[in-house]
This record gives structure tokens, sequence and C-alpha cells, in this order.
């Protein structure tokens, strides 16, 4: 197919623009390099050194003969995205261009502003684009389980059965984001279920958990292929900060009382389960929500089983806990379903040891890159 991944120079895009690629599609990459500016917007960096996108690409072809095209530009800007459109006349469109971190979008205004900008109307203008220009191009979009919130009631994919006054209708399940970054997705996700009834497009929306894990097949075919690694308290997920904390001797600061609890997912299978979605795309008309995610876990649980391996490997490291920067449920009920893409045939790749050792071993190899003042929380919720 035909494959357009958009923000494919970032973490969950450019692994699976190398999986779509290798796996015999026609891969084209969107990006407009944002997440590297705000890098040096936050004086950070990922652990890992990342090449640039052009000798990424050209890396990629060198190693395996398998060309992906480039196209560098912004989705809010139409006039691009309508001339990549016509280019490429995508067959599926894998939407990972957004803005995802939550502390980031809660830094002032002007990032809440620029978070619900850049995602809200970037996604607009991408079933604008599917209207016009590929009316049977299946939208393959990266939600996220946070859209959901922690309900005390069991977690449904996407819809629910709801029985009032007598009546029953199955209605989308209700949100209760925790962010400006979440709301957006939630927007995101109203205006995609509006244009499939309206204009007969196909979506997806993959509800994804967090993502954890370095290493793709792919990405371990070059060092110049490797992937970003972030730690900091504004992009850096919880089991990223960890490791990156008890590589360089810091304490494992856990926010609260550590009960908060979120549905994690192996970058492995976050390729698998986009290739998936492609090869069974949702019907015409259809908006399709697949809950993304294999495992929970309690922030707790991922700061003592990261405290173990450290211990196991020499590094002398404590937990501690510190006041939350966010206002969260810290100690909440979470029991959420994720059948759909096991029934379509994902193979789950579990958190191991082995995988929380290999992301720490790669802190510890890099840990002259990991600006320790960056590996603490800078931005509250309050």
């Amino acid at each position: 197919m035909r494959i357009i991944v958009a923000g494919g120079d970032g973490f969950c895009g450019w692994p699976t623009a190398l999986y779509l690629s290798k796996q015999g599609h026609d891969v084209t990459i969107v990006d407009n390099l944002a997440r590297r500016k705000i890098d040096e917007e936050l004086h950070s960096n990922s652990v890992t050194p990342i090449a640039s996108l052009e000798d990424r690409v050209a890396k990629w072809k060198e190693v395996t003969g398998n060309e992906i095209r480039t196209f560098i530009g912004d989705l809010n800007h139409y006039d691009f995205l309508r001339e990549v459109f016509r280019q490429v006349k995508p067959e599926a469109f894998v939407h990972f261009a957004e803005q995802r971190s939550a502390p980031y979008s809660m830094i002032d205004r002007e990032h809440a502003a620029y978070t619900q900008t850049n995602n809200v109307i970037g996604n607009l203008n991408v079933l604008y684009a599917i209207k016009e220009f590929a009316p049977e191009c299946h939208l393959i979009k990266l939600g996220t389980m946070g859209e959901y919130g922690t309900p005390n009631i069991d977690i449904e994919e996407g819809y629910i059965e709801i029985e009032h006054k007598g009546r029953k209708d199955t209605l989308p399940y209700p949100k209760q984001p925790g962010s400006f970054y979440h709301l957006s997705k939630v927007h995101d996700s109203h205006n995609i279920m509006f244009a499939c009834k309206i204009w007969g497009i196909r979506a997806t929306d993959l509800n994804q958990g967090i993502v954890y894990g370095l290493h793709t097949e792919e990405t371990k075919l070059d060092p110049m292929l490797v992937n970003r690694v972030d730690y900091d308290g504004v992009f850096g997920t919880a089991l990223n900060r960890f490791a990156n904390q008890a590589a360089i001797g810091h304490d494992i600061t856990v926010y609260g009382s550590g009960g908060q609890t979120r549905a994690f997912l192996n970058i492995e299978d976050t390729v698998r389960c986009v290739e998936i979605a492609a090869e069974n795309p949702a019907d015409n008309g259809e908006f399709r929500v697949f809950n993304q995610f294999t495992e929970w876990f309690s922030v707790q649980e991922l700061a003592d089983r990261v405290q173990k391996i450290a211990h196991e490997e020499g590094l002398d490291t404590q937990v501690k806990k510190i006041e939350n920067p966010r206002i969260e449920n810290e100690d909440h009920y979470y029991n959420a379903v994720n059948t759909k893409l096991r029934d379509l045939g994902l193979e789950p790749h579990l958190l191991t040891d082995d995988v929380i050792r290999d992301i720490l071993l790669t802190a510890v190899e890099h840990k002259d890159r990991i600006i320790a003042e960056n590996v603490l929380p800078s931005i509250t919720w309050k």
C-alpha cells in the first residue's frame, strides 16, 4: 500500500515507518521536525544520539534498498498537505504528527493553545484532505488511553451500551481527559467520528497506552537508525525517567502515592498494531476504536521493578516519593478492555526484566548525555 506516516521522525513514527517499509509498503514520511525544535526550547535531548531525518532515511536505503520519501512541512498548512496528497495518493494515512506531551501542554496558555491548534486543526486538515483527494484512504489515528481518564467502571473500546429511563443506546465512552493535550485527543476523536458519519470516510482510532522499549528489528540494523529515548520531566515517560535516574545515581522519584495506574505497550507492538489496522481497514463510514495496549502497571510497580534491575547491575538508587505536580487520582480502579487487536492477530511483547535492563543499560551507556536537572518535574498543573 501507499502509506503516509505523519510524524515519521518521532518516537513512534520512525520505527513504524521502517517496519512498514520492510513489509514492502510504499512509505512516505511527513514531518515538520517540531520535536527536534522542542528539544532546543527545553534545553533537553534524546539519551540516544539521533541523526538527521535526511541521514536516517539515506541509511535505511543503504541498508535495505528500500526508499522512504520525505516531505518536510506542517499539517496545519493545508496547501502543503494538499500537495502531499496529490503526489502520494495515499491508501492509508498513519497520523502520529501531534504534540504528545501532557506536561508540555500545561506549561502556560501559549503551550496549551499551541498543542490544541497543532493537534486539532492539523487533524481536521487531514480529514478534509482525505475527503477531497483520497476518499478511500484509511485514516489510522493515534489516540490515547488518557482520553478515558480513570473511571470507577471498566473502560470499554470506544463505545459503551447505556440503559437510561427504560431505553438503551450504544454511545461513545465518556471521556475524562487529564490535560490540555489529552483534551486535544478527545476533540480529534469527535471530529473524526463526525467526518466518518457525514462524508463516509473510514478511520481507526488507536487509543494507545504509554509506549516503552527502545528497539525494533529495523532500528537495530544500524546505529544511525536508532530510536530516540526521552527522559526529562516533560517528554520522558515514567519508565524512561526511572531508568535514566537510576543510571546517574539519582533517586527514582514517584509522583504522590504511586498508585496511578496506566496502560502500557511495547514499541514492537506499536508498529504491529498499525500494520494490523492497515491490513484490516475500517469500512466506509466507520469510526472504529481499538484500545492499543497489552498490560497495565502502577507508577510504584514500575519504580520498584527499575530499582530491582538497577541493584542487580550494581547501581545504588532509592525510590523516593515526591509531591505530585499533576492533578489526578493517585489511587483508583483500573480495568480496561483490549480484545480487538488481539482478535486480529496481535501477539504481545510484555514488559520483562530484560526489556527494563535494556533501557537501563542504554541509559548507562549514554549517561554523559543525561542532563541531571531535567530528570525532575518542572511543570505543575496548579
